[in-house]
Formats: C-alpha cells, sequence, structure tokens
C-alpha cells in the first residue's frame, strides 16, 4: 500500500497520528547498495512534534514526554530507519517504528507488585538445602584432629 494515500498513522485503536504532523527528511544511507548508495537518499527520518501534536489528550501528551524524555528533543520524536536498500520500505520501517515506540509509552503502568512472604514449607526447604550444602562440603574438609 502506498504511504501517500494513508490518513494517518494508527498507533492504537483510540490514537491515530495525521499525516500533516509528520515530516520526513531523506539521506545518503550507509551500508549495502552498491553504486546506488551514492546516488540514492534511501535513509529516512521521521519526525513527529509530540508537544504540538492536536491528537493528544493532556494526560496522554505528558505520559508520552515523561516516558520517551530520552528520546525527545525540544518537542520533537525523530526516528531513523537506514536498514532497507529501499526508501519505502525505510518509510514503512520508521512508521512501524514510531507507532509501537508511542503505543508503549501509552500503556498504562502496570499495577504496584504486592509484597508476599515465603510460605513456612519454603523456608523450611531453604534452610533444609542449606544445611545439606553444608554438610557436603563439611566432608570435603582435610580431617580435623
Amino acid at each position: 500500500m502506498p504511504t501517500a494515500h494513508r490518513p494517518g498513522l494508527q498507533v492504537d485503536a483510540g490514537l491515530t497520528i495525521p499525516e500533516s504532523e509528520l515530516s520526513w527528511r531523506f539521506s545518503r544511507s550507509s551500508g549495502p547498495g552498491g553504486q546506488g548508495v551514492n546516488t540514492a537518499d534511501s535513509r529516512v527520518e521521521l519526525v513527529w512534534e509530540v508537544a504540538a501534536s492536536t491528537v493528544l489528550s493532556p494526560a496522554q501528551r505528558e505520559r508520552i514526554l515523561d516516558r520517551l524524555s530520552g528520546r525527545i528533543v525540544d518537542g520533537k520524536l525523530t526516528i531513523a530507519a537506514s536498514e532497507h536498500r529501499a526508501q519505502l520500505r525505510n518509510r514503512d520501517a520508521a512508521r512501524e517504528r514510531l507507532a509501537g515506540l508511542v503505543a508503549d509509552a501509552l500503556r498504562p503502568p502496570a499495577p504496584p507488585r504486592r509484597p508476599t512472604k515465603p510460605s513456612r514449607g519454603a523456608k523450611e526447604r531453604r534452610l533444609d538445602a542449606k544445611k545439606r550444602r553444608t554438610d557436603i562440603k563439611r566432608l570435603r574438609r582435610p580431617p580435623h584432629d
């Protein structure tokens, strides 16, 4: 499916980033490609301005800015893709990577772990194992007169 006909980037069921909020930059890629590497601008950078996005609620924006703070510079999230020889495949890879990153960042935090105590049987088994280990090591020692 050609990239130009898509209405936006589907992140999850409730969020689609409109194509108008995404900007692209192209440059020459390193790596395989032979003579084509010197002429084809196959490396792709996809830039999404998170801070100015109209599709995010304030809570979503806050969560994305917080969770992806290491990747966001000046309110912009940049994804680079250069693993494929064709620009179109790199564009699709960048779109998929952006959608995955944003979906992971928007996922609600896991519930906090409730601390539990080991059962009495587990404590006894652990102590028995320690005693057995002690006996084995004691038998390995040289005889003590």
